[in-house]
């Protein structure tokens, strides 16, 4: 491995280099310093506090903004122990996926960032038309009604459709991976493995969409508005002045391309292999797994980029996923906060104690994560569902049937990617805010019935960044090097046979069946309701 070299006081010294890792996701900065064995020397985070919802469903955030976090962060790192500058030898950025940026010729910001949560829709009407050729394509596919909604999805079109002015004045059409990069480096480029959004990329061959392509007819984007993609761990350029003196990055050190927080997660986690997957419970819940393969889980919806550049990220998600146990929290869970005030201990301690108050199965108490509809897989009508309902059942129940309907789903995930990828799951990895969790980590072994690990680090995703500075540096010759010399597993839960005998059956005789039983009550709700919007058809 290379290493830095500094004078001091007249002698040489030689100092291990540190990868600097900046990790932009929902809820905060992070900028992160991490060693070549994978170990966490520094860490500061800023808050992202300026959300905004015009209209009920729509979600933005000031661009400059992230930007301004980014900063902050870095400033703040500088002043902890260990953070020393000039040992550091590379930067790379994960970031939030799928929050678009609309830049002018001048490279100013033309309006707030659309973020990943946004949920606002195009009329069929308003949106490009593709051609005759491509609609009979969908048609005898049996997608047409799936592509008909991923192009009302797509911010550019309702930009286009509602606000014009912005659509003509737009020069670079950028997610926030693509942004920060070209902040902090001056150059419009970004990783590969960052593009998970409404663009007309090919996931197949992780690069821009061929000129006949039907995204460029459906997407109201140009390809000049897009940025040049390069693979994970390759250069992307160097820190510039402008952003040395905002950050307090040295000037010159090299920026590498990583990919999106999902897909460095995966490999923070040290699942490059398809038969360790890789579980996250963020914001939205998800389980994946690394192929080499071009594998869709799910018929037409293609596998994510991975964050190793010859790979993709097998995936099923659950849309809103641990969003659901902080909404708990913030609804329910007022007690348990202000006793961890009282008390001077994490709440997370707390509501473990809640959840492990009540037993395996949450006496019968099941939960249908479906809070936010999906695409195909639920379809677009489905609805949260918590039933099961008698005299016995207190909120720590309801926290507990969040926890289990949540690993109830990521497990429906785990075995449709068996099924699709002709691969056999035998070891799970968790990282994300729920990780933290003892109850919920041994819950998720007995749902499973699988070994259940913690990472060695709770940073997954800068680690997945860090790993794909340090093999762009060459400070790792390849990336199997790298994973095994930079990540590790922490503790391992493993499934206690009495509880897993009660999930097995709670899953495959009343959990698999919801959704089935439920749908057609889903459709009325949508047809009477009129939400969400076509889902009763």
């Amino acid at each position: 491995m290379a290493q830095a070299v500094r004078h001091s006081a007249g002698r040489l010294t030689v100092q291990a280099p540190l990868l600097l890792a900046i990790d932009n996701g929902t809820q905060s900065v992070r900028a992160l310093l991490f060693d070549l064995r994978g170990e966490l020397v520094a860490r500061s985070q800023v808050a992202l506090d300026g959300y905004r919802s015009p209209q009920p469903g729509w979600h933005e955030h000031d661009v400059d903004a992230y930007w301004e976090a980014l900063c902050q962060a870095c400033r703040l790192l500088w002043t902890l122990p260990g953070a020393e500058r000039a040992r550091v030898a590379g930067v790379a950025v994960t970031t939030q996926r799928g929050t678009v940026v609309n830049l002018d010729r001048d490279g100013r910001p033309l309006r707030p960032a659309m973020t990943w949560l946004d949920q606002r829709h195009t009329d069929e009407n308003e949106v490009p038309q593709v051609g005759p050729l491509w609609r009979a394509a969908f048609r005898v596919a049996g997608v047409a009604a799936t592509m008909r909604h991923l192009v009302g999805e797509a911010e550019i079109n309702w930009i286009r459709a509602n606000q014009p002015d912005v659509w003509r004045a737009t020069d670079k059409f950028l997610l926030l991976s693509g942004y920060l990069n070209w902040r902090l480096g001056g150059r419009f480029v970004d990783s590969s493995g960052s593009q998970v959004a409404y663009i007309p990329f090919d996931y197949r061959r992780r690069r821009w969409a061929g000129p006949r392509a039907w995204q460029w007819q459906a997407l109201a984007v140009t390809p000049s508005m897009l940025p040049e993609l390069a693979p994970p761990g390759a250069r992307l350029g160097a820190v510039t002045a402008q952003a040395a003196s905002e950050t307090g990055i040295p000037e010159g050190v090299p920026l590498l391309a990583a990919a999106a927080d999902k897909a460095c997660e995966v490999i923070g986690a040290g699942c490059c292999e398809p038969h360790v997957a890789c579980l996250s419970y963020g914001t939205t819940a998800t389980i994946n797994v690394t192929s080499r393969r071009y594998v869709e889980a799910v018929r037409f919806v293609p596998p994510y980029p991975s964050a190793l550049p010859d790979a993709w990220s097998i995936e099923q998600q659950v849309y809103r996923g641990y969003w659901m146990v902080n909404w708990f929290k913030e609804q329910f869970g007022h007690h348990e906060q202000s006793r961890a005030l009282l008390e001077d201990v994490a709440p997370e301690r707390l509501f473990d104690d809640l959840a492990s108050s009540v037993p395996p199965g949450a006496m019968g108490l099941m939960l249908q994560p479906y809070w936010t509809p999906g695409i195909r897989l639920p379809g677009r009508e489905a609805k949260g569902a918590i039933v099961g309902f008698g005299d016995v059942h207190t909120r720590a129940h309801v926290y507990r049937a969040i926890l289990e309907g949540l690993a109830y789903a990521l497990r429906e995930g785990k075995e449709r990617i068996e099924r699709r990828g002709g691969v056999r799951i035998t070891e799970l990895r968790v990282s994300g805010g729920g990780s933290q969790s003892d109850a919920a980590m041994q819950l998720t072994a007995d749902i499973f019935g699988l070994p259940t690990a913690r990472p060695h680090v709770y940073e997954t995703s800068g680690l997945g960044a860090a790993i794909d500075a340090a093999v762009g540096l060459g400070l790792y010759p390849d990336f199997p090097a790298a994973i095994a010399g930079m990540t590790r597993v922490g503790r391992v839960f493993e499934p206690i046979a009495a509880n897993r005998a009660i999930y097995e059956r709670l899953y495959k005789q009343v959990y698999l069946a919801m959704y089935r039983r439920m749908q057609p009550l889903y459709r009325d709700i949508a047809r009477i309701t009129g939400y969400p919007q076509g889902a009763s058809r």
